[in-house]
């Protein structure tokens, strides 16, 4: 993405926040009216932060809709439907901080055992997708600024896939993805 590319993404993640907070839904976006590249599908994750706080973060993990669609979607998304949050308001709005992580391909991983798997974890690199049973959590390369130790990342994520910290198990799937980043 080229500079231009990514203020209008950062410009219709606002939009699609200012248009849900007067309507109640997010901007619908023609993505003809973009840039070829921004028509392309594309998977992102909108992360809102108010006072350097998390606010709100959801997106996609897969690319299967034009991207500037995608942006303006999970913008909503994260403003709105995020389950951690009330719906943000009126007086936060000018206030929100914009992250946008474009997500690359992810790729599954191959291991025997947890050991093995950590061994293969690229700090501040790696994006992961768990998945087993029914369960799945993902954690963006971000998060690795707070849980920095391999081991914390890994734990944390499977307690967000409502697992336990101690879970293992031969059937369990992770991939690894990354990302390229943008406020």
């Amino acid at each position: 993405m080229d500079s231009a590319q990514r203020q209008q993404l950062l410009a219709i993640a606002r939009q699609s926040i200012h248009h849900g907070l007067q309507h109640g839904r997010p901007l619908s976006v023609n993505a003809q009216d973009y840039d070829e590249s921004l028509q392309q599908p594309g998977a992102s994750f909108i992360t809102l932060n108010l006072h350097a706080q998390l606010r709100g973060c959801i997106g996609s993990l897969e690319a299967w809709r034009p991207l500037i669609v995608d942006v303006a979607e999970n913008a909503y998304a994260a403003a709105f439907r995020d389950p951690r949050f009330p719906p943000v308001n009126d007086i936060e709005f000018p206030q929100l901080e914009y992250h946008i992580s474009l997500l690359n391909p992810a790729e599954p991983m191959q291991f025997t055992s947890e050991s093995e798997l950590l061994a293969q974890l690229r700090p501040h690199v790696d994006g992961l997708i768990l998945e087993d049973k029914g369960h799945r959590g993902t954690f963006l390369p971000a998060v690795w600024e707070s849980l920095p130790e391999p081991e914390q990342f890994w734990q944390h994520l499977k307690l967000k896939a409502g697992l336990p910290a101690d879970y293992w198990s031969d059937t369990l799937k992770v991939s690894r993805y990354t990302v390229e980043e943008f406020s």
